[in-house]
């Protein structure tokens, strides 16, 4: 489905710096309830991504991407931030199981690697984002898919 201009964003991150600014970026930008899908191929940039959201809260530790446990939560600045790698998942019922519904809420923010593993069990995001390779950089592509996703864009677009 064609998005309209203001329901995207298009950036080319030409280094590792870029990548965590454009983090930093989103973490001046997404609200609590949000749920952001990040895509893209084995090293393209998204854990770097999360890295650089999370460092921009505030969060002094190591990020890592919970390819093995599925998902991290992060406390920082009074908000309870999910980051869900699902590269290995495989199984809908551990999603139940597990009680991960729940993490998708009004007061918490989910960052979802590969969500496409999960396709089905996952609300609509609030924002999409594509990390490309581009020659020794990054193409970032964004797009928005609710009225939150939009306002993330535009304030994007004008900072």
């Amino acid at each position: 489905m064609p998005h309209a201009a203001d329901d995207s964003l298009s950036l080319t991150l030409p280094d590792e710096s870029a990548t965590l600014n454009l983090g930093a970026r989103l973490a001046a930008v997404l609200r609590p309830g949000m749920t952001v899908y990040l895509s893209g191929d084995l090293g393209a940039g998204k854990t770097t991504l999360v890295r650089g959201l999370l460092r921009s809260l505030g969060f002094r530790g190591r990020v890592k991407s919970p390819t093995y446990t599925l998902v991290e939560l992060y406390e920082v600045s009074s908000l309870n931030l999910y980051h869900f790698d699902l590269y290995r998942f495989a199984d809908p019922v551990e999603w139940a199981e597990a009680g991960f519904r729940e993490y998708f809420n009004a007061g918490s923010i989910c960052l979802v690697e590969w969500p496409e593993k999960a396709a089905g069990l996952l609300p609509e995001p609030d924002l999409a984002l594509r990390l490309s390779w581009a020659g020794e950089g990054r193409q970032a592509e964004l797009v928005a898919y609710t009225e939150a996703g939009r306002r993330c864009i535009a304030s994007l677009k004008t900072a």
